[in-house]
């Protein structure tokens, strides 16, 4: 059985599905600490340019999860879920407009499921 580098819980499926119902497909990037801090941004897919400097962690409720590719050189042995929290946070992100934000919470990978971790995407 692989391990997921990326998860989400079921609040912020939640709130992924009414951004869907509203904007169609969308995508996931996660900040790299300038303007905002390290925020998990949402985008509608298309109005942020992905490129070979990034990494697609893996998908959450059929979402694409990217990160700059020397962010993950940090957190490559660490497991994302993205979750959410009332109040509004990131600015750029698309979940704003519902006050609610989007953020992460990490925990380190054991040495077993480190073997087993998916590929990246």
């Amino acid at each position: 059985m692989s391990v997921k580098r990326i998860l989400v819980t079921a609040e912020a499926s939640k709130v992924i599905q009414r951004l869907k119902d509203e904007y169609g497909e969308l995508i996931f990037h996660q900040s790299g600490g300038c303007c905002e801090g390290s925020y998990p941004h949402c985008f509608q897919k298309g109005e942020f340019r992905i490129g070979d400097s990034d990494v697609c962690l893996g998908e959450i409720d059929g979402c694409k999860f990217y990160m700059a590719r020397d962010q993950f050189e940090y957190w490559k042995h660490t497991q994302l879920t993205l979750d959410t929290t009332s109040g509004r946070g990131a600015s750029f992100s698309l979940e704003t407009t519902l006050d609610v934000s989007f953020f992460i919470r990490s925990r380190i990978f054991t040495e077993e499921e480190l073997k087993a971790l998916e590929p990246t995407c």
